[in-house]
């Protein structure tokens, strides 16, 4: 089973700190425990060194010209309660022993070459009637009667004690190494994470940026050298794309602001001209040229211009006011328009005219959607909601969420329209931090609500 590739940054530092944290502490644990075995063995063998220096010191001639060794009391009764632990034999030559504890070692050591300045070591494997194990050198040590070759040695199991301790010592290692190891990469992922701060601040900033705000630039302080330059590439990117967005802005306005007073002398000629089938094509779609142009400069000015929306609205009388001005286009197809307010003022803060170009965009959608006999209903409601609902085919779900996008007309969409009214709609209500819902109007149709933030309601 193959498993995903990390792709965060910082879980891959996590883990290669991890990774460079466990094998340095192995490495560590290692030469330590080393060190310490080491370190016991060479305090072994500076006893037993010492051993055969004391050993040599206590040699003396006698006044028959003859050498022996002659320990102290307590020395002696130490060496003789620890015959079986402790061993030497002090030779002057090959064949001349001195001294020995046992006798038996002595007779093994006479077998040897003298020792040397250097110590040299031996082991014995199941010497004395016990038949222990001993560790031990041979050394040339300097006395009284002249150089002698001494060897001394200790059993293996009389070092018990060090060895426990040294297993002890393992053990030790074996449990707060771990935890040293887990605290260490605790700190280190906080750490980790604590550098990463700034960046994830950039990138939600970043995440804020859209084309109603291409003002915001991502800040360069604090950030580590790394990430610096893409950062100022960023910037740089969105310098351009606001230039390309002011110029496209600009542009719209200036087209539909040259086109406004041209439309405006056609229709004026227009209804000088006796009617005719031919006319009225004309004039309707002179009549969407002019609704098209004004849609557009309402997106320009909304792109343009940061709305005012701290002023207090009754959205009880924009809506009477809409539903007013709509009546007799309504009338004139054929079709009732209604509105059913609440009884006490709904107040909410906003901009009364942009709130105004929103309801007046769902009403003119739903009158030309809707069936000619039937009516279009404006509600509004306390909590701060006005609604349009209107008897028209409705908009399968399949395509509901594009409803709302600039030019988006449907497929199979017979309409007349720019496909910019819901657009508007969607926009200013994002301004005003509130939303615009669709739903099915129950007995067909659809039902348009604009929902504004509870707390700019009152």
């Amino acid at each position: 089973m193959r498993l995903a590739p990390v792709k965060s940054l910082r879980a891959k530092l996590a883990l290669r700190l991890a990774a460079l944290y466990i094998v340095a502490t192995a490495i560590a644990v290692g030469i330590l425990i080393y060190q310490a075995y080491d370190t016991a063995a060479s305090l072994n063998d500076r006893e037993l060194s010492l051993r055969a220096s004391d050993l040599a010191r206590y040699v003396v001639v006698g006044s028959d010209g003859k050498a022996h060794l002659e320990l102290p009391p307590a020395l002696a009764a130490g060496y003789q309660a620890a015959r079986d632990t402790d061993i030497f034999t002090v030779r002057r030559s090959a064949d001349a022993v001195l001294a020995a504890s046992p006798s038996s070692f002595g007779q093994v050591a006479a077998k040897w070459p003298l020792g040397t300045d250097d110590p040299s070591y031996f082991h014995l494997k199941d010497f004395g009637s016990d038949g222990r194990e001993y560790y031990g050198l041979t050394i040339l040590q300097d006395s009284a009667a002249g150089p002698l070759s001494i060897s001394v040695a200790r059993a293996a199991d009389a070092d018990i004690l060090v060895h426990s301790l040294l297993r002890e010592f393992v053990l030790d290692i074996g449990w707060v190494i771990p935890v040293l190891v887990a605290i260490t990469l605790i700190v280190g992922v906080v750490a980790i994470q604590s550098a990463f701060r700034p960046i994830a601040e950039v990138s939600q900033m970043a995440a804020t940026i859209s084309p109603g705000a291409m003002s915001i630039r991502l800040p360069d302080k604090n950030l580590p050298s790394e990430i610096t330059p893409l950062v100022g590439a960023v910037n740089h990117a969105l310098d351009r794309l606001e230039q390309g967005f002011d110029l496209q802005r600009k542009f719209t306005a200036n087209a539909a602001h040259q086109l406004r007073t041209p439309l405006a002398v056609i229709t004026a000629a227009l209804d000088t001209v006796d009617e005719n089938a031919e006319i009225a094509t004309i004039k309707a779609d002179v009549a969407r040229m002019n609704r098209l142009v004004d849609q557009l400069l309402r997106v320009a000015r909304l792109d343009a211009v940061a709305l005012d929306v701290t002023g207090r609205v009754d959205l009880n009388d924009v809506a009477a006011d809409v539903v007013a001005s709509m009546a007799p286009l309504s009338l004139a197809q054929n079709k009732s328009i209604a509105f059913g307010g609440d009884d006490k003022p709904i107040v909410v803060r906003g901009n009364r005219y942009a709130i105004g170009d929103a309801i007046r965009n769902l009403v003119e959608n739903a009158v030309a959607h809707t069936a000619a006999g039937s009516e279009v209903m404006v509600a509004t409601s306390a909590n701060g909601t006005v609604s349009i609902s209107d008897r028209g085919p409705g908009i399968p779900r399949d395509q509901r969420s594009h409803v709302f996008e600039r030019f988006w007309r449907g497929k199979g969409k017979s309409s007349s329209g720019s496909g910019l009214g819901l657009a508007i709609v969607a926009e200013i209500m994002k301004t005003h931090q509130g939303t615009v819902t669709m739903d099915d109007n129950p007995g067909g149709g659809m039902v348009f609500t604009l929902r504004f933030a509870p707390s700019a309601v009152n």
